[in-house]
């Protein structure tokens, strides 16, 4: 039975939940099922990336939000940015229909939402890339979403990752400074980590 989140298609008992959470002075409502990551509320590593994500030094872009499940960190960076557009992607159709509805039930109209193995159908370049990556998918999937990153940004660009110190924080930091030439903690909060690398050239 596949039913594991970073799958295309979760083989799943459908049980659709609503609720609410209010994040950077904004207050949203969700739709969220089974075959999903962190169907009943925003898990606290995406609470801590949104709450450390600063778009005001970042240059004039588009931003990725990359495996973006039911949508929290990308519609809650676009209410709080209307001014930039947000590109959400993930592997999972049905995480990616709850996004497209929970832009719509929140009059989220800056995001374009589609499927992507991680870059596979991404095009362009942005002036950001959001993750928080799918740990539970292997490590080659989070090396991949962190490498690949560089070739998505423009100059001066940010990619923004976060991970939990006992999931791999160390390494993926490691490989942000290999990959980028420089990495910074941003944040340390319960174990999670917020690492964010430039591409300087």
């Amino acid at each position: 039975m596949n039913n594991f989140y970073y799958t295309e298609n979760p083989d799943v008992q459908h049980d659709e939940k609503n609720w609410e959470y209010s994040l950077l002075g904004n207050t949203l409502r969700f739709v969220s099922d089974n075959g999903v990551f962190s169907k009943n509320t925003v898990d606290y590593g995406s609470r801590v990336l949104i709450n450390a994500v600063d778009l005001a030094n970042v240059p004039a872009g588009n931003v990725l939000d990359l495996g973006c499940g039911y949508g929290p960190i990308g519609l809650f960076l676009a209410k709080n940015n209307p001014e930039r557009n947000f590109t959400m992607v993930d592997v999972n159709n049905l995480a990616l229909s709850l996004a497209k509805r929970n832009a719509s039930q929140n009059n989220i109209k800056n995001v374009d939402i589609f499927a992507s193995n991680v870059y596979e159908n991404i095009d362009g370049k942005f002036a950001a890339i959001i993750t928080n990556p799918p740990v539970r998918a292997g490590k080659q999937v989070v090396d991949d979403m962190i490498s690949g990153a560089y070739d998505h940004l423009i100059k001066d660009g940010t990619l923004t990752v976060v991970l939990q110190k006992k999931q791999g924080a160390p390494s993926a930091k490691k490989l942000m400074k290999v990959t980028f030439g420089n990495v910074k903690i941003v944040t340390r909060d319960k174990g999670y980590y917020i690492l964010l690398s430039k591409k300087v050239d």
